[in-house]
């Protein structure tokens, strides 16, 4: 089947479920593509944004719902049939505001222009959905907790499991609601142009409804879903789009004007910029990554935010840091599972499997070594994940620090803000920040200094 001209927001979301499920696309830049190329009205918009990021978000719960309804197994049927059945389920349970006939009669117009054989069928699954979703159970907590909360949250089993382990039921099951939660948009303001409060009284004097991050000094909260790149402050320079969790990374680190900075995987730039603003953009900020391609990223940010001390260049860091000398500060924001972006990519928790978080770790565990190796007697190396799975985090510092005894923990405390901190003992040098605390992104932050 060809995908066809969107011509509605359930057409467009439809093509765009079509793209992740087909061709591997990821769902927020498929959206995004798509919505550039057609124009809705903002309310349209918001429909189809909801409908792709929330049939994807809770694509398990709604295979539940649809199987026992089909005679023919789910995965048979056709691409653009299943996924127009899943999209529709997804209204019928999630979406209180949309009239049950009216998106059964929706789905069945799409049917008739996509294929007109299929109408039939596509009406009777959802019209059966309708007069039996009440007798479809679910598991009982009691029997099987792990397969409930999988399916009431819409999470893999595995990562549930990960979590409960790890963390315990209560905490397991916080997260799993936090990550369907959809997150408002957050700007960091150019601390080296104005002011928090500067941005905030420039944002509601345009008519931007926004209100200050508890999360980050730096930060600012969207009341409202806009296109920021279509904002004055964006555009001249005064902000950039960055998670809350994310703006304490740089903050951890703590450079000071002067210094010599590595920031060793750094595109897109957010963190990298974010440390040439705290060091006043005086010194040098090294960034390095291994995608040659994304080496502009972060010199069109930078460019964009008026910065003149960092520089870029592609490349593996296990490669580069042996050429590029000795550092005061070293960042390391590792590549990792993602488990704390969850909310923000739905389609990344289907992706995954559990080796994945074996084999990253090995990866981590040796961009650790090597970046522990370019930083000066006496500096300190941050190391973070925007991951929630303690075998690339609480595990992998411990680890490190069991085999290199001339580097300890550095307190974090004097470096965050306190309700971050908050449960940690006073000489904690690191935190897991979950999804469920202040609804920003799950984040790993460690702060490690080199002994002099």
């Amino acid at each position: 089947m060809t995908t066809r001209t969107a011509t509605t927001a359930r057409d467009l979301a439809l093509n765009v479920l079509l793209s992740v499920e087909t061709h591997g696309a990821y769902s927020n830049l498929a959206l995004t593509n798509a919505l550039r190329h057609k124009r809705l009205a903002p309310r349209d918009v918001g429909l189809a944004t909801e409908l792709v990021y929330g049939t994807i978000g809770r694509m398990n719960t709604i295979d539940f719902y649809l199987t026992p309804l089909l005679k023919t197994p789910l995965h048979q049927l056709e691409d653009w049939v299943r996924n127009l059945l899943r999209l529709t389920v997804y209204q019928l349970v999630y979406l209180d505001r949309v009239p049950p006939f009216a998106a059964i009669n929706e789905a069945v117009e799409i049917a008739k222009r996509r294929g007109p054989k299929a109408s039939g069928f596509v009406n009777g699954v959802l019209r059966a959905f309708l007069r039996k979703k009440d007798d479809i159970k679910m598991p009982s907590r009691e029997r099987n907790w792990v397969k409930r909360v999988s399916l009431e949250f819409s999470h893999p089993e595995w990562m549930v499991k990960l979590w409960e382990q790890a963390y315990g039921r209560e905490v397991a099951e916080e997260i799993c609601k936090a990550n369907n939660v959809r997150p408002q948009v957050s700007l960091r303001v150019n601390s080296r142009r104005l002011t928090r409060d500067e941005l905030l009284r420039q944002l509601q004097d345009s008519g931007v409804q926004a209100h200050a991050s508890s999360v980050s000094p730096y930060g600012i909260l969207l009341d409202q879903g806009l296109d920021v790149t279509k904002l004055p402050a964006f555009q001249e320079g005064l902000c950039t789009v960055q998670d809350e969790s994310s703006m304490l990374v740089a903050q951890a680190l703590a450079p000071s004007s002067g210094m010599r900075v590595l920031d060793c995987c750094a595109a897109p730039g957010g963190k990298t910029t974010h440390l040439a603003e705290l060091m006043g953009d005086e010194g040098e900020v090294l960034a390095v990554d291994i995608h040659q391609h994304k080496i502009e990223l972060i010199f069109n940010i930078a460019d964009r935010l008026g910065l003149q001390s960092i520089t870029a260049q592609a490349g593996d860091i296990r490669d580069v840091v042996g050429d590029a000398g000795m550092f005061d500060r070293i960042l390391l924001d590792a590549p990792c599972s993602g488990l704390g972006v969850i909310r923000r990519k739905p389609d990344l928790k289907w992706g995954k499997v559990p080796g994945d978080v074996h084999e990253i770790a090995d990866i981590q565990r040796e961009l650790l070594h090597t970046a522990a190796g370019a930083l000066k007697p006496g500096g300190v190396l941050v190391y973070s994940t925007c991951t929630v799975a303690p075998e690339e985090n609480e595990a992998m510092i411990a680890a490190f620090l069991a085999e290199h005894p001339e580097f300890s923990g550095d307190p974090l405390h004097p470096h965050l803000p306190a309700q971050v901190m908050e449960g940690t003992a006073e000489d904690a040098f690191s935190v897991q920040i979950f999804p469920q605390q202040f609804g920003s992104d799950g984040f790993f932050i460690a702060r490690l200094r080199r002994n002099s």
